[in-house]
């Protein structure tokens, strides 16, 4: 195809002002794309700052409705929803996340008691925020992560949050055939409806630190997390990851963390055009809130700009503590 040249071609013709940059704008960000995690901790009328993630707090199950409120007015689809679990009921099986009344069916049936389908919940499958050891699934007197035997309790704890009313199963363990036996175990039990959005390219970052302060796990991990979480060297087994988890009944998909791995969103978006999602994790907040309180730059800039980079990068939407921030700054 044979284009213009300069100057017959100016290309910042269609920049030179706000109204034709808005009408030849390619991405757009809305807070619909918008969805935002939230800690839930035990006893009532609690508030707890979480030091490492300025500006973010657990919240107790009452607050937590309202803090659903909240996102409903101002126009954020989904809440992701993660537990504080005390110690005393943490343990090496991680029985906690089999109880019907745990932090997080509790306020899972709470926000649904209140808001019904107003408002969606994705709830987080995997045993880390219910192991004494920290790992994301049982392990044997030797330390290793059992796979086999944590898919079993990864089902019952799926299970467990369908049943107190979550509209979205997001396993983040990255054991492998989880997706197949939770989906398998949904459509018996009659909860067809429920969605999975699957952590298919969840990788063994960095960038993880203040959200294991947020559900009580630092310290507590024996080991790491990189016999079963991805590489972060690795862009092609993140597609197989991913082409197994749709293959086994997934109905999203999501890579983890961010801005790091944008040309893994990229990748998945065209090569299987399905709905991806990203999760711009607590690193990654936590060094937007440092460099704005740095003075290194302004702060709604840098969180609507990369935001934005997830979306153009080919993200259905974005997993963020940044959520109820953006979502009112775009609502202006």
């Amino acid at each position: 195809m044979t284009r213009a040249a300069f100057p017959d071609l100016r290309l910042r013709r269609t920049r030179r002002t706000a109204w034709s940059r808005a009408m030849v704008r390619e991405t757009h960000l809305t807070p619909a794309n918008l969805i935002w995690p939230l800690f839930v901790c035990a006893g009532e009328g609690v508030e707890e700052p979480i030091a490492s993630l300025p500006g973010v707090s657990r919240w107790s199950v009452d607050l937590l409705v309202a803090r659903a409120c909240e996102a409903v007015a101002a126009g954020i689809p989904c809440l992701a929803l993660f537990p504080y679990t005390e110690a005393d009921r943490r343990s090496d099986d991680g029985a906690e996340a089999l109880n019907p009344a745990n932090l997080m069916c509790r306020a899972t049936a709470a926000i649904k008691q209140a808001l019904g389908d107003d408002i969606g919940v994705l709830t987080d499958v995997a045993l880390d925020p219910y192991t004494s050891h920290g790992q994301d699934g049982l392990i044997d007197g030797a330390g290793r992560v059992l796979n086999d035997e944590t898919v079993a309790v990864l089902v019952g704890q799926a299970l467990n949050q369908a049943r107190a009313g979550a509209d979205i199963i997001a396993p983040s363990d990255m054991m492998d055939g989880r997706i197949g036996a939770i989906r398998k175990s949904l459509e018996a039990e009659g909860f067809g409806h429920v969605q999975i959005m699957s952590y298919a390219a969840k990788y063994a970052s960095a960038f993880y630190g203040p959200f294991r302060d947020a559900v009580g796990s630092r310290g507590l991990l024996k080991g790491d997390k990189k016999g079963y979480q991805m590489d972060p060297a690795n862009a092609e087994e993140a597609l197989r990851e991913v082409e197994m988890d749709l293959a086994e009944g997934a109905d999203s998909v999501m890579v983890k963390p961010g801005l790091p791995y944008l040309d893994i969103v990229r990748a998945v978006k065209q090569r299987f055009e399905v709905p991806v999602f990203t999760y711009q994790v607590s690193g990654e907040y936590a060094m937007i809130e440092a460099a704005a309180a740095a003075g290194a730059g302004d702060r709604d800039a840098l969180v609507l700009e990369t935001l934005l980079a997830f979306r153009r990068a080919g993200a259905s939407g974005i997993l963020t503590y940044h959520a109820l921030h953006a979502a009112r700054l775009l609502g202006a």
